[in-house]
């Protein structure tokens, strides 16, 4: 029996384990990356371990969320990464050379090998053949000095694309219909691997949109295999070296199978609050449109640039919404200035933002109130806009700038003939926003700015864990709910103390305080607890407030991941049912804790306040059952260490 893409390049890089889906397994790390939003908690996390220089074969650090400097915050933590950075072999990519999955796309990824990055879009690059992951910064900084990455063996879901895309239907129209079939809790423990004769039309960058995107699925990851069409985009940026084959066995066998003819999909768009609420952009109508936001590391290569340009070319935006764009690296950005592309864009009306993530993360451009924001994003979730009442679809770089130009949601295919883009056969290459790290043993001073402050760690866990449930919520709490990440508090990413007080106040503006006020306690969820964002904050933030454990119907991946880390208990309901008998409020006690955890999957919570038990379910490994006693990874790695 044969294997797969995702199976070869685990085999390749496994460390422990068996290879058996839903059983825990380590590989190593050829590649990590981080950006400055998750970076400087990952760095103050890889100081703590000890460990004086990387071990991975690249680690690069950018600097790509975080651009908007209203106050010292940003910068210091920028020249905190910088310098840390330097120290300890890991190469910067200075502000301005581009968001990090867009780069590491262009300049350093390599097909075969592992990727893992402290970005939840780290899956980016699949689309060039990685087995890319997503993981909170302690992993990262745990991979960065050598030792394995541990994550449950996925199943993998084989998407096979048959025919090709017609005129003025594009990749983001494909992953948009992959969550329709699977929804944002479909993709959930697998690997999504790409498949058929379609794969053949699709450039890198088109793959990339895809395996971007799958991150909303929930996925471990998506790959597309590394072929003709991988090296010829590896030629053109003068890196044909790095390219090897990569195919999966003609025999291999796949655990789940989806198949999407391309001819005929049309233009799709993602219906707020959600990224798998998709509808053809015929059907939803033509609906007044006040913001259009062009850009991102979903949409913002060359070629979605080129199209935007050759459609806005002549044109004007319509004086009622305006227009931003934001190319993804400085390659793309000094290329459509070479080419005249960017006066195009300019000409019609556009604003052009830096080469950053901008918008897409809430840092900036803010809709009016109750605007309708069309946006070419990956993630459209209530409020992540930066303004609540703002609703926000995602689409297609094509739709978007059709619908600039008319004013109203518009399917493309009413505009004309679609533009006609081809892969140049060779990129602008200047990396000389890339810093080297200083050699090995040089005397670098890390520079520490005053908003850099200790991060919490846990203690070793009691053996009665009790408290109250300080909050209830429902489905689909994105790490954005738990840890708002908007232009006002992503300066503060490396303060945690401060931070928390802002933790779970969209759901309720009460919650920090009623957590300090009763020495923590519980967070009670309904299903897919943490989707979004890789950001640890999210665990390290109800640290901080004294949250003990998180009782919930289902756990996104990575979240469940840094809870583990931070020694907060994830825990799931044996019976759904009992969600309904907790009520915010409520005394619950964890008897005997350690002894029930270490004895299995299944343990008793008594809820004082109802005079009833509840069976909940911890699925965790041997290694997580270790980690949540010693009270999170950090601990863990230290006990093993002495």
């Amino acid at each position: 029996m044969g294997l797969n893409l995702a199976q070869k390049i685990i085999k390749d890089h496994l460390v422990s384990g068996q290879m058996t889906p839903g059983k825990e397994i380590s590989i190593r790390i050829d590649q990590t990356l981080t950006q400055d939003s998750t970076g400087t908690m990952a760095y103050l996390q890889f100081e703590a371990i000890g460990i004086p220089r990387v071990k991975t074969k690249k680690s690069v650090a950018y600097i790509d969320h975080n651009t908007l400097q209203a106050g010292f915050e940003n910068a210091d933590d920028h020249k905190y990464i910088q310098t840390v950075a330097s120290k300890h072999g890991i190469y910067f990519s200075r502000p301005g050379n581009g968001i990090c999955h867009q780069v590491q796309l262009e300049r350093f990824g390599v097909p075969g090998m592992t990727l893992l990055g402290s970005d939840s879009h780290t899956p980016t690059g699949g689309g060039i053949g990685m087995l890319a992951i997503g993981a909170g910064g302690l992993d990262v900084a745990v991979a960065m000095g050598g030792g394995p990455y541990y994550l449950t063996m996925p199943r993998v879901c084989r998407v096979n694309l048959k025919g090709k895309l017609k005129p003025w239907v594009s990749a983001k129209d494909i992953i948009l219909e992959v969550l329709r079939i699977l929804s944002v809790k479909g993709g959930v423990g697998k690997v999504i691997e790409y498949a058929g004769e379609g794969i053949k039309t699709l450039t890198v960058p088109e793959r990339a949109t895809i395996t971007n995107m799958g991150a909303e699925l929930g996925a471990t990851t998506s790959i597309f295999p590394s072929d003709e069409v991988t090296k010829e985009f590896l030629k053109a940026q003068e890196r044909e070296k790095d390219w090897v084959e990569l195919k999966p066995d003609t025999d291999a066998v796949y655990d789940e199978e989806i198949e999407i003819d391309l001819d005929k999909l049309e233009p799709l768009a993602a219906q707020p609050h959600m990224p798998d609420n998709v509808a053809k952009v015929k059907d939803i109508g033509k609906i007044k449109v006040d913001q259009v936001a062009i850009g991102s590391c979903t949409n913002s290569s060359f070629m979605d640039m080129m199209k935007v340009a050759r459609i806005l070319k002549g044109k004007t935006v319509k004086p009622e919404v305006s227009l931003v764009i934001a190319p993804g690296s400085k390659q793309v950005l000094t290329m459509l200035a070479e080419n005249g592309a960017l006066a195009d864009m300019v000409a019609a009306g556009a604003r052009i933002l830096e080469s950053a993530c901008g918008p897409c993360i809430g840092m900036g451009q803010a809709p009016s109130s109750n605007a309708v924001s069309l946006r070419t994003f990956n993630r459209n979730f209530e409020g992540r806009s930066g303004t609540a009442s703002a609703k926000v679809y995602l689409v297609s770089p094509e739709v978007a700038a059709v619908s600039a130009v008319t004013g109203v949601l518009t399917s493309p295919e009413e505009f004309g003939e679609a533009p006609s883009v081809s892969m140049p056969s060779r990129f602008l290459i200047n990396d000389n926003m890339v810093v080297p790290p200083a050699p090995e043993g040089a005397g670098i001073e890390v520079v520490r700015g005053p908003n850099i402050k200790p991060f919490p760690i846990n203690s070793r866990l009691a053996d009665k864990v009790s408290g109250k449930a300080l909050i209830k919520v429902g489905d689909n709490i994105t790490t954005d709910h738990i840890m708002p990440s908007n232009a006002k508090l992503l300066p503060f990413r490396s303060n945690i103390p401060y931070l928390s007080e802002f933790c779970l106040t969209p759901c309720d503006p009460e919650f920090p305080k009623r957590a300090r006020e009763n020495g923590g306690g519980f967070i009670i969820s309904g299903s897919n607890y943490g989707q979004g964002s890789s950001r640890e904050h999210a665990a390290l933030a109800p640290l901080q407030l004294g949250v003990k454990g998180v009782v919930a119907k289902s756990f996104a991946r990575i979240h469940m991941d840094n809870l583990v880390n931070s020694g907060i208990i994830p825990m799931t309901f044996a019976n759904e049912a009992d969600y309904d008998s907790i009520e915010s409020g409520d005394e619950l006690v964890l008897d005997n804790a350690r002894q029930q955890i270490k004895g299995g999957s299944e343990l008793i919570i008594r809820n004082v306040t109802k005079n009833r038990n509840i069976t909940v379910k911890v699925s965790l490994s041997e290694r997580q059952v270790a980690m949540v006693l010693a009270g999170g990874l950090l601990n863990y790695t230290r006990e093993q260490n002495t």
